[in-house]
């Protein structure tokens, strides 16, 4: 993919964040972007930020559905007629002692974090097998480190990570490549935050993007499948 000039990329959950941030890289890339938010009108207006009509998508796609994932899939497909870059970002979090979060929130992690990139997955990998393309999940370092007051999100990431790998397994003999990657600290709206002049020290959403491209360039003999990457400074406020 060392030439990404017209390439097709779908990133779910690219309304904001670091769904957004691996967008506006990939565009500037030359790459053509479809991001999907639960609502239309969030996708639609992250598009308009983005870019030209010709060269970003907006989706409505609820990932804990696959029949959502599939017509995502085939808007993208009818538009550009092909798809090289799966990237399942979409996530929620909910933070409580085991003993305290609700079953509700519970599957709403489950079906969105873990649920959801087996749809995105699921939905695409004909499409991946067709461009010989890649599929990249955004786990956490959450995905290998546990935490109190985490066991929700801890179980749905370490699954995500679980997955990816597996999966990486299972694609490489259609010469599909597949990562995970494992951000910590990110500046984005996660869980109610609202960025400020005090994330500095973290993540940027662009980082992620940067690293994304990055994968996108590798000697296609050479496959980093899994990826921990963190602030350098998190003492640094």
């Amino acid at each position: 993919m060392n030439n990404l000039k017209n390439k097709v990329a779908y990133i779910t959950g690219g309304s904001k964040g670091i769904g957004f941030g691996i967008a506006s890289k990939l565009l500037k890339a030359g790459m053509k972007v479809a991001i999907s938010s639960r609502l239309l009108e969030n996708a639609e207006k992250a598009a308009k930020e983005l870019g030209p009509e010709d060269m970003v998508l907006a989706i409505a796609s609820d990932v804990s559905k696959l029949g959502d994932e599939k017509a995502a899939i085939k808007k993208i497909l009818d538009k550009w007629g092909k798809l090289d870059v799966m990237v399942a970002n979409a996530g929620v979090g909910h933070f409580a002692p085991i003993d305290q979060i609700s079953d509700t929130l519970w599957h709403e992690m489950v079906n969105t974090n873990l649920n959801g990139v087996f749809h995105s997955l699921k939905a695409s990998v004909e499409a991946l097998k067709k461009s010989k393309g890649y599929y990249i999940t955004v786990a956490s370092l959450a995905g290998t480190n546990f935490f109190a007051n985490g066991a929700g999100y801890n179980a749905t990431k370490f699954g995500v990570v679980g997955f990816t790998q597996a999966a990486m397994l299972d694609l490489r003999p259609y010469d599909i490549k597949v990562s995970t990657i494992m951000p910590g600290s990110v500046a984005t709206n996660f869980n109610g935050h609202k960025p400020s002049k005090e994330d500095a020290w973290k993540i940027q959403p662009e980082d992620i993007g940067e690293l994304v491209l990055d994968l996108l360039n590798m000697n296609p003999r050479t496959l980093p499948s899994k990826i921990e990457v963190r602030p350098t400074r998190p003492d640094k406020k």
